[in-house]
């Protein structure tokens, strides 16, 4: 327990206009990644606007090693055609976490994460005191595609016996 920092739960909650790879559709899944570990969702038939509101948890041991998303069209015959990727900057969201907030009014905003070109967003980025945690929801742009947004929600878990995140620093950036 003590060789990582905690969980990382990626809800990974949608797709928006995601490319066609099949004659008329696609049907999509997303696959995390980091490091090792390699995550995926389910597959939504038919649906280039799929909902999958899919819970994925990764164990985070060094905060520097990229988590990356990559959404797929599955075939049944043939491989799976790739619908592009995108990689999931968290520090900002580790920022808010290692600031040592508490008790905020539920749906305050802690940080607001604008697009540029190294971090993938669509959109503008929350980071959101939300029950108790902060949460952090974002839409990521999809590269080596023609079109495509995925939208996650990101919400580090603590667990008893492992390292933790430093308060009040980023020290492991």
């Amino acid at each position: 327990m003590e060789h990582f920092l905690g969980l990382l739960r990626i809800r990974v909650l949608r797709g928006v206009n995601l490319a066609i790879r099949d004659s008329r559709s696609s049907d999509p899944y997303v696959v995390v990644t980091m490091g090792e570990q390699r995550l995926k969702t389910r597959v939504v038939k038919n649906n280039c606007n799929p909902e999958w509101n899919d819970e994925l948890t990764l164990s985070i041991a060094d905060l520097r090693t990229p988590i990356g998303i990559s959404v797929y069209d599955k075939d049944t015959l043939t491989d799976h055609d790739k619908m592009g990727d995108a990689e999931i900057d968290i520090e900002p969201y580790i920022e808010c976490l290692t600031m040592g907030l508490e008790s905020l009014p539920d749906g305050c905003v802690v940080k607001r994460v604008y697009p540029k070109r190294t971090n993938n967003l669509a959109d503008e980025s929350q980071c959101v005191w939300h029950k108790g945690k902060i949460v952090q929801n974002m839409f990521l742009r999809l590269k080596n595609v023609e079109c495509g947004e995925v939208a996650i929600q990101l919400e580090w878990i603590d667990v008893p016996g492992a390292k933790g995140l430093p308060v009040g620093g980023t020290s492991n950036f």
